[in-house]
């Protein structure tokens, strides 16, 4: 079993990328943000930030990222910070990434429903297995209520939703309210624990398959 200090080691670690990751979301879902990874280096901190929009993080001539370079070191005690930022793979693939979208679109006021059904589109059509959009708040009149539209199969239940099912949840401040907005998006290519396939036999097989008498 791990002693009590590697224990220690990968809490704080987790609580750190948490409280970082929850930072960068509130403050960059303009650029679409879709996650960090960090990584303790002997001179310092790697971080690597990943969103649909990089430069909008970067900033002209790096101007953003030095002023985050400081927050990160003096916010959250990261030393000398190295900062990366990366185009996140297949956008349409994160559930992130489609939050955000969703978010910045009823900011313009663009109806909510028209938003979620052009989100399911370009999600089943960049491969999605199955894909559900949720939309919360005062949608129609003073009563919040919920909006659910969802397209192909979904997995909300067992231990590959853990690897499958990317989720993510995000608001939006509008003149009615806070609505809540969260996406489900089942990944595509990888089978669930549930999944059989079928072996298609030769016609070498077949001939020694012996006919039952």
């Amino acid at each position: 079993m791990p002693g009590p200090h590697i224990k220690k080691y990968f809490l704080e670690y987790s609580m750190l990328r948490a409280m970082v990751d929850e930072f960068l979301a509130n403050y960059f879902y303009q650029a679409g943000y879709a996650g960090v990874d960090l990584y303790k280096t002997p001179t310092g901190y790697r971080v690597v930030i990943y969103a649909e929009y990089p430069g909008r993080i970067i900033g002209r001539g790096g101007a953003i990222i030095r002023k985050l370079s400081t927050v990160l070191q003096k916010r959250f005690g990261l030393e000398n910070p190295n900062i990366t930022v990366s185009p996140v793979p297949d956008p349409d693939l994160n559930a992130r990434v489609v939050a955000f979208r969703i978010v910045r679109a009823l900011e313009k006021e663009i109806p909510y429903r028209r938003i979620a059904l052009a989100m399911l589109r370009r999600i089943m059509a960049a491969g999605a297995v199955g894909a559900e959009i949720i939309i919360s708040g005062k949608l129609r009149s003073e009563r919040a209520r919920y909006e659910k539209l969802k397209a192909g199969k979904i997995y909300k239940a067992g231990e590959h939703v853990e690897y499958i099912v990317d989720r993510a949840v995000a608001k939006a401040l509008l003149k009615r309210g806070v609505y809540g907005v969260e996406v489900l998006i089942v990944k595509p290519g990888i089978p669930p624990a549930d999944h059989v396939s079928i072996k298609e036999l030769g016609p070498e097989e077949i001939e020694k398959l012996k006919p039952i008498e």
